[in-house]
């Protein structure tokens, strides 16, 4: 349980009802990789990769272990249906998943199972979450919650003295716009209104944010596309990026 004297953060203040409510109705095909959520498969390898490395360095896990989480609470939040929830509990970790849509939670509930995964998965924001996880990750959710400082004040809140919490999010710059919107929710597979730009943080901002809840950043890493490779990580920022962050 959280101490006392912990800072509170009232109840579902970051959970804003339409964003939930939007992909909330994406819930039926959240697995099907060719569907509405194509975009997060195709982002799954580099994130889950870079997961690796961060908690291989910080934990000083050997690369080599199949389960570096061993006896580890994770909390994923804004976890859709459990894309990433998911691999996380193969790495061994003791996975609580929160998210704004009962419709997500249902679905990410039944594909756990049809996996034979034992994932607590909640309805409800970062508010939902109870006692301290190791790691805490809230990968392109930031910009979708209705109040951006109460959001990081709970993942701060959430994360252990030694823990280590991941973000992923959109840049908010024009090249951002144009693949995002313009061609993702325009021309691509990305549902329309998904996003709005303006909600997009740079990585200033966002470390920013991080800063005045308690944390250090330990490593910013951009995510962009390659019509070759697909997404992958790399030191350019411009559309998208993952920022690892710790308790000072």
């Amino acid at each position: 349980m959280a101490h006392a004297s912990e800072p509170k953060v009232a109840a579902d203040r970051t959970i804003d009802p339409g964003e939930a409510a939007h992909f909330g109705a994406l819930a039926g095909d959240w697995w099907d990789p060719n569907g509405s959520s194509a975009m997060l498969h195709k982002l799954g390898p580099p994130r889950l990769r870079y997961i690796r490395d961060r908690i291989d360095q910080h934990f000083q896990a050997d690369e080599h272990d199949l389960r570096p989480l061993a006896g580890r609470r994770v909390a994923d939040v804004g976890c859709g249906a459990g894309l990433i929830a998911e691999p996380l509990a193969r790495l061994g970790a003791v996975v609580t998943g929160i998210d704004a849509a009962a419709e997500n939670i249902e679905a990410a509930r039944r594909h756990a199972a049809g996996q034979g995964l034992d994932i607590d998965y909640r309805v409800g924001g970062v508010e939902s979450l109870d006692g301290r996880y190791d790691l805490v990750t809230a990968l392109e959710v930031i910009e979708h919650v209705a109040n951006v400082s109460a959001f990081v004040a709970g993942l701060a809140t959430a994360l252990a003295e030694d823990g280590l919490l991941i973000l992923s999010t959109p840049n908010r710059t024009a090249w951002s716009r144009l693949v995002m919107i313009s061609i993702g929710e325009g021309i691509g597979r990305i549902p329309k209104g998904t996003h709005d730009w303006g909600k997009f943080l740079t990585p200033d901002e966002l470390g920013a944010r991080l800063r005045e809840a308690g944390l250090e950043i330990v490593d910013t890493t951009g995510l962009s596309w390659s019509p070759a490779r697909g997404f992958v990580l790399t030191e350019d920022l411009s559309l998208n990026y993952l920022m690892t962050a710790k308790r000072r």
